[in-house]
């Protein structure tokens, strides 16, 4: 599946099935961070079965044990979890084929959850909702303990007391991406047992500390985990997750499918999930896993030296703002040929450093900002500026956010566009662009950002002559 591919429908779905929301009414920044208000689509087949393989022999007992578990539950409606999952089964096998093949489609499948869902009401009557029962009597830890369709996340969070205690305490509120039994029969039946802090890891990824039904979850572009990673800031903060509505429906990280919404809890809410979530890969390993579409990029960081830095450099966070090869290939067949030849190597080089932001992490709802960062974003009412230094010396970005309502706009340089946003990574955020980014040049004092037009050779080396080293010249 290719990444870029999603970005047609992303756009449809976002424009006509999202609810409104209140814009953007401003910012609050910490020290470390701050949220503005409250696509990788890796190869699905190759992140399940690479990050995976570690967890088979972990779970390998789980189906028998899971028998036993299933004799001591009382077969009693009480579970909604159950009687969610049920409905979705039976959803499932009339519809597991079938895309929505238009945005209309796609509009009335949520309409439903929306139309039905009542903050204040805890039985929405929806094909995939389990039926109404009154007020939630379970916290959302005990309806995962005692559901059938989930006996191997459940004897995964057992070994974990203070995840229990967690998702039982009726303190805070979570949201539980659920995978289902079936979900972790993907994983494959080989490789060693992870640690008990990667199992820990893979668990928190699928915890959200806050209260987010189907229509938050719809409305939200990125929601924080439990999973506290230490590859994003001066101090661990929390790894993020990317809800987007598709031709598959409602997915998290591109790949994993939501099967069953708004299983309430005394402590939260439980949406089900077809397919394990993985904790990312950091960003270099991600770009490798979609050829397709980076293979260009990924060359290019080869030849300039840049991919062995990437990867190896201790950043706080940061944001890779990616260029595509349908970017690269919109700059013409004369500037690529000279851009990869040995003499346009410098040129090159300078243009992608000009592409990577580090110590900033700029997802489209939120921003991690490293203590060393000088940075100071503005904005108010819907609307986000910042300026984000690069590898580039003494050369920044002019991003600009737009939110309308449920959607989000991107904009890089005034001209350049986001396609697929907050692809999250281990150490940070892709954000993919369908434009090559190109320094702006001085006229008169003030910055001529390049608009997407046609560009020779010559006008290409001006933008970044002062940005060679005098001794590559």
């Amino acid at each position: 599946m290719k990444l870029l591919h999603l970005l047609p429908l992303a756009a449809a779905g976002s424009a006509l099935v999202l609810p409104q929301e209140q814009v953007l009414e401003g910012v609050s920044i910490e020290d470390h961070h701050f949220d503005i208000v409250d696509e990788v689509v890796a190869k699905k087949d190759y992140v399940v079965s690479e990050a995976s393989s570690m967890f088979e022999r972990y779970f390998q007992g789980a189906k028998e044990k899971s028998q036993d578990a299933w004799a001591q539950i009382t077969e009693s409606s009480s579970n909604a979890l159950d009687a969610a999952f049920d409905k979705a089964e039976e959803a499932t096998e009339a519809i597991q084929d079938k895309a929505y093949d238009t945005a209309s489609g796609v509009r009335s499948w949520m309409d439903n959850a929306y139309d039905t869902f009542d903050e204040g009401h805890h039985g929405p009557h929806h094909p995939h909702h389990p039926p109404h029962h009154g007020k939630p009597n379970m916290t959302v830890y005990q309806l995962i303990a005692e559901s059938k369709y989930t006996t191997k996340l459940a004897k995964a969070l057992s070994e974990y007391p203070d995840l229990v205690d967690a998702l039982n305490s009726t303190k805070s509120n979570f949201t539980v991406f659920a995978p289902t039994d079936k979900a972790f029969d993907k994983i494959p039946h080989h490789g060693d047992k992870p640690s008990k802090e990667m199992i820990k890891a893979f668990l928190s990824y699928h915890v959200v500390p806050d209260f987010a039904p189907a229509v938050k979850v719809l409305s939200t572009h990125t929601f924080p985990t439990l999973l506290k990673s230490d590859h994003l800031g001066s101090e661990p903060l929390p790894q993020r997750l990317t809800p987007r509505i598709g031709l598959r429906g409602l997915t998290i990280n591109f790949y994993s499918r939501i099967i069953a919404i708004n299983i309430f809890g005394t402590n939260g809410v439980i949406h089900g999930l077809d397919t394990p979530l993985f904790p990312p890969p950091a960003t270099i390993q991600t770009i490798d896993f979609v050829p397709e579409d980076f293979s260009t990029l990924e060359l290019g960081l080869l030849k300039t030296g840049l991919l062995d830095k990437l990867n190896t450099t201790h950043h706080a966070g940061g944001t890779f703002f990616a260029p595509s090869n349908y970017a690269f290939k919109k700059l013409g067949p004369k500037v690529n040929a000279f851009l990869f030849s040995q003499y346009g190597l410098k040129y090159l080089k300078a243009l992608l450093e000009y592409h990577v932001v580090h110590d900033n992490t700029l997802y489209s709802d939120a921003y991690y900002k490293s203590e060393s960062s000088s940075v100071e974003p503005t904005g108010e009412n819907g609307y986000f500026h910042v300026d984000l230094p690069t590898l580039l010396k003494d050369r920044s970005l002019a991003v600009d956010i737009a939110r309308y309502g449920a959607f989000i706009s991107i904009k890089v340089n005034a001209f350049a566009s986001v396609s697929v946003q907050d692809v999250v990574t281990e150490d940070g955020v892709i954000q993919v662009m369908s434009d090559v980014l190109v320094p702006p040049k001085k006229l008169g004092g003030e910055a001529h950002y390049w608009q997407g037009e046609e560009m020779s050779i010559d006008e290409l080396k001006e933008r970044l002559e002062s940005m060679v080293p005098k001794s590559d010249l």
